[in-house]
């Protein structure tokens, strides 16, 4: 509902038709078809706008479902590992682990110890240390190495 006595009309082709009263610009548009919409209501005088409101929405909801069609959701892969890794598994898990940064997912290492690997935490730490390292120039650490029960877990994420 327009609340003020005049207002500037622009029409459907976008062009300016100055500033006439609200009851003339609501009759105008009818005349036309279409809605009077206030486009800026706190300019002096508010700034209103033939539309036709049904297409004007559908138009925006199109516009927003093709938005969201487009958009990539982040999601969170995880890669295990061991403690006690031997140099060639590292360097296969490391490879997962670029191709999921490049895709733009955030990455969880979880190492998982078992048995007496429990008193050796300091091997889990120096070996999250390296992937670290090893990630540094494309990706951050989001969450720091914690241990969780009997595994250490560490969040990383592209830069």
């Amino acid at each position: 509902m327009i609340s003020t006595d005049t207002v500037r009309v622009i029409d459907e082709n976008g062009e300016n038709l100055g500033v006439l009263g609200t009851a003339d610009a609501i009759e105008q548009a009818a005349a036309v078809g279409l809605n009077l919409v206030e486009v800026s209501p706190s300019a002096k005088p508010p700034v209103c706008k033939f539309l036709d409101v049904g297409k004007f929405r559908y138009e925006a909801q199109k516009k927003a479902s093709a938005a969201r069609k487009t958009q990539k959701t982040q999601d969170i892969k995880e890669v295990k590992m061991r403690p006690n890794i031997d140099t060639h598994d590292y360097d296969v898990k490391m490879r997962n682990v670029f191709k999921f940064i490049d895709q733009g997912d955030k990455v969880k290492v979880t190492l998982r110890f078992r048995g007496r690997e429990m008193a050796h935490q300091h091997l889990g730490m120096d070996l999250l240390k390296r992937v670290q390292d090893d990630t540094g120039e494309v990706a951050k650490v989001e969450a720091f190495p914690r241990l969780e029960g009997r595994q250490m877990l560490m969040v990383i994420s592209p830069k």
